[in-house]
């Protein structure tokens, strides 16, 4: 009896999936850029999509970009560039399996001249397939960069080659996965990354070989089913999250290594709630082949539109501190349930965060997160070790001083001694010796301001600068709250701890990069990029790195190491 009715809740469930199922678009990929854009400048935020919980679905972005397109009464519209146009258009036609043309094909652009008559015969996919009831793209991926860093013999490369596809079935599963094997030859200051943390950021298992290249795979990929008219969306697979509307997110990363990830989405009016269940490796001593230990962690979020130009968030994160042990109470999809929870006693670190993104004038976009933990308002002011919190403000300028398409955003972020650590080796808010948050960890103030620009369709300019300060510790001395992954109980006092320690590590970053599309997602690139960094008070021990870089990037988002 009892397994004839789990099998009839599962075919009600699937029987109510009809076309809610749906692929999301990649982080980082310029359709981003493109939506918070066209968002901004049509001066109302949309429900069919929330930017800040990515990623975001093709679905909804494609619903959004044909309705910000037609014709407004009494034909007052959103004033668009004709290179905004040739962006919307390159977009609906990467997500082509969303829109549909006026003789019934899918909105992917057709090619004048197909590759061999059967490859590339609509201009984003190498194969595309699309009978109805089933559809199917497949990609090549490619990421081959050449980089040279003054003062450092030889070259640096990427040699990424691997594999993309993304479908539906019986349009009720929809399913992506990406397969790609990388030899990374990195820049010094990664190198140097990577001997701190036992970690390549952004991977997970990675050897080493003779010559000095990083060698690892990249592996992503889930299954999404959406039920009850594209008000739920449950997705399984492995891959990254991101939260927040900033370059930078305090609350949930996609700067470090993907992990198994079980996620529901529940959109009701101008409301969207996410359950985020993750499964987690605890740091780590890398010491040959070994089988890691797991932890696992739960997020709730919630973000509403509650006015047509104001969208607030709540968010809550849990650590689970036991290893090596999933509990059925984790799977509770209550936000605050888990905050009631470690208030009474439970074994896990619970963190709260709000958010706010705001957009005024057509032009202008305020945005903002606030992160926190054992806040107590009286000892506020003493330095006390137990208010942690890191705070974010941001603001993006689009269509700046009326030059077209160019678009400026600044961002400060500012975290606390302590914040993401925890006192039991397992609960800390990391994963495969990465933060989940932040790159820095805590105890750091950091400026970035970006310049985004494109003067052609398909050539794309960026430059973006970073300004931060952080506490480093001194070696040997006890836990002055800057390395997430110590345990906090090994501090050697309760109160005096500014937002910087006593030693500084001050950084200086700039990045400048063009990228000419040669057609749908295949980009020419070149830049470069300098990082200047000295602790305070003259002392540099660490030399400045330019380098200079050029490659090729196909159906990849690019890699820049913003980090140090």
């Amino acid at each position: 009896m009892k397994k004839s009715l789990l099998f009839s809740l599962i075919g009600a469930f699937v029987s109510l999936a009809a076309t809610g199922q749906t692929t999301y678009l990649p982080l980082r990929t310029e359709e981003y850029n493109l939506l918070d854009r066209l968002e901004t400048k049509g001066g109302m935020l949309t429900n069919d999509f929330y930017s800040t919980l990515k990623p975001i679905p093709r679905k909804g972005a494609v619903a959004f970009l044909k309705e910000i397109t037609k014709p407004m009464p009494g034909g007052q519209g959103i004033d668009l560039s004709d290179i905004d146009y040739d962006n919307i258009q390159r977009a609906l036609s990467i997500s082509g399996e969303w829109s549909e043309t006026a003789d019934g094909d899918d909105g992917a652009l057709p090619s004048v001249r197909p590759v061999l008559k059967y490859f590339y015969q609509k201009q984003p996919d190498l194969v595309h397939v699309n009978t109805g009831d089933f559809f199917l793209v497949v990609n090549p991926v490619l990421y081959l960069q050449a980089t040279k860093e003054r003062n450092v013999d030889g070259l640096k490369y990427i040699n990424t080659r691997g594999a993309e596809i993304r479908g539906r079935i019986f349009n009720k599963i929809g399913f992506y996965t990406m397969v790609a094997d990388n030899q990374e030859k990195a820049l010094s200051y990664i190198e140097q990354w990577e001997a701190r943390h036992q970690a390549f950021p952004g991977a997970d298992y990675y050897t080493r070989n003779s010559s000095g290249a990083y060698d690892y795979l990249l592996a992503r990929g889930y299954i999404d089913v959406g039920a009850f008219n594209d008000h739920f969306n449950v997705t399984f697979g492995y891959d990254k999250q991101f939260t927040g509307d900033g370059i930078r997110s305090l609350e949930l990363s996609d700067f470090g290594a993907p992990a198994t990830f079980l996620r529901l989405r529940t959109k009701i009016w101008r409301l969207q709630y996410e359950n985020l269940f993750l499964e987690l490796t605890p740091a780590y001593v890398r010491a040959g082949d070994q089988r890691l230990p797991r932890k696992y962690a739960s997020v709730h979020q919630v973000s509403m539109n509650v006015t047509p130009w104001l969208n607030l968030g709540l968010f809550e994160s849990t650590i689970y501190a036991k290893p090596e042990r999933f509990g059925a109470e984790y799977l509770i999809p209550v936000i605050f349930y888990n905050s009631v929870a470690r208030a009474l006693g439970a074994d896990q670190k619970t963190s709260l965060g709000i958010s706010f993104k705001a957009i005024a004038l057509k032009h202008l976009q305020f945005y903002g997160q606030g992160y926190f933990d054992q806040l107590q308002p009286g000892k506020l002011g003493k330095g006390w070790w137990g208010n942690q919190f890191g705070v974010q403000l941001g603001a993006k300028y689009f269509d700046a001083f009326t030059l077209r398409n160019l678009d400026l955003q600044g961002e400060v972020n500012i975290v606390r001694p302590f914040m993401y650590a925890a006192n039991d080796g397992v609960s800390d808010y990391t994963h495969y010796n990465q933060p989940l948050a932040h790159p820095y960890g805590a105890g750091f103030a950091e400026i970035i301001g970006t310049v985004r620009y494109q003067p052609i369709v398909n050539l794309y300019l960026s430059a973006k600068g970073i300004y931060s300060t952080r506490g480093t510790g001194i070696p040997g001395m006890l836990n002055a709250g800057n390395d997430i992954f110590a345990r906090y109980d090994t501090r050697g006092a309760d109160e005096g701890y500014g937002l910087i320690g006593d030693q500084k590590l001050n950084g200086t970053y700039f990045n400048f990069n063009a990228a000419y599309e040669i057609r749908p997602n295949i980009f020419l690139e070149a830049g470069a990029t300098y990082l200047d960094r000295n602790i305070g008070g003259g002392l540099t021990n660490y030399p400045a790195s330019t380098s200079f870089y050029g490659g090729l990037r196909w159906n990849i988002t690019r890699r820049e190491p913003d980090f140090f």
